[in-house]
């Protein structure tokens, strides 16, 4: 029953049998079923249907009022329970983007495992804006993303800064300093990140802010993968602003050379959002601690400058 009465009150938050269909990944076939075994256990419609949403009927409102307080009393069993053994399993449903997905999450879900063995991750991607949308309708429970965060209803914790760099080949003459002119840089062809990204829009940011109009840049490719953007600057195609924590590999390996611009630094917030405390599981809470109190120097210290 409990499991029927998630379908109804997701279906009731999103006004939409869809929207829940993606929330909650079953068919919307499956979504309808449900809903109607409720309807015939209660014998009453639950929702109306209109042009562009469905709607509590006066039925539904009753049912709605009652199924968040018992599965309130769900979750407040679980996490009594959970904080009396000590023991945290269940799953996670995490949205990210792909810099933090693949870059920095992999390590502290590495580091979380050691103390949580019996917890299950789901990890979906998508660019900041498309994360705090899954977090909105509730698809995921925590996101991870970078850049600003300002104007949802959500709350969003800052973990660490981040730093953008010029990264160029080994063998660049660039490669033998540490820092470099503006006036230099734009002798470059570049390879960038689509401007739907974080780290896309920062860089048009930091051109503006040098008075330098990017119609203007000798422009190779456009990208929204970064993985695409560092094969490029490895054939020698190009140079790009990257994120440090991207290339940390590379630059390791001594494939690479990153580089700040002379009197100027490139650095966006890298944040942990999630919705109202008190509706999260303990797993959640639990992973979320973690998260906020996790030491993001050890990920990014041996590579700074």
């Amino acid at each position: 029953m409990d499991d029927k009465l998630r379908v109804f009150c997701t279906v009731a938050d999103l006004r939409s049998f869809s929207k829940a269909s993606d929330v909650i990944h079953l068919t919307q076939p499956a979504v309808s079923s449900q809903i109607q075994v409720l309807e015939d256990i209660y014998d009453t419609k639950l929702f109306e249907r209109t042009t562009s949403s469905v709607i509590l009927t006066a039925s539904g409102e009753i049912l709605y009022e009652y199924a968040k307080k018992i599965l309130s009393l769900y979750s407040d069993a679980e996490k009594t329970i959970c904080k009396l053994t000590g023991v945290v399993k269940g799953s996670i449903k995490i949205g990210a983007t792909s810099l933090v997905g693949h870059y920095m999450l992999t390590s502290m879900l590495a580091d979380y495992k050691k103390i949580s063995p019996k917890l299950k991750i789901f990890l979906r991607f998508g660019n900041s804006k498309r994360v705090i949308e899954m977090m909105n309708t509730g698809a995921i429970d925590l996101g991870f993303v970078e850049g600003r965060v300002k104007g949802y209803k959500i709350t969003a914790d800052k973990l660490c800064t981040d730093e953008l760099f010029l990264i160029v080949p080994v063998w660049h003459p660039f490669a033998k300093f540490d820092d470099i002119s503006i006036e230099k840089v734009l002798r470059e062809t570049f390879i960038i990140r689509e401007d739907v990204s974080s780290a896309g829009k920062l860089v048009e940011e930091f051109f503006f802010k040098c008075r330098v109009n990017m119609q203007s840049l000798k422009i190779f490719m456009v990208s929204e993968s970064i993985e695409a953007i560092k094969n490029a600057i490895h054939e020698g195609l190009g140079v790009s602003f990257l994120s440090k924590l991207a290339v940390k590999k590379e630059i390791l390996d001594g494939q690479f050379k990153a580089l700040r611009i002379k009197k100027n630094k490139i650095t966006q917030d890298i944040s942990v959002i999630y919705g109202k405390k008190n509706n999260a599981s303990y797993m959640v809470e639990d992973f979320l601690a973690f998260a906020m109190s996790y030491n993001y120097e050890g990920i990014f210290g041996e590579m700074l400058p």
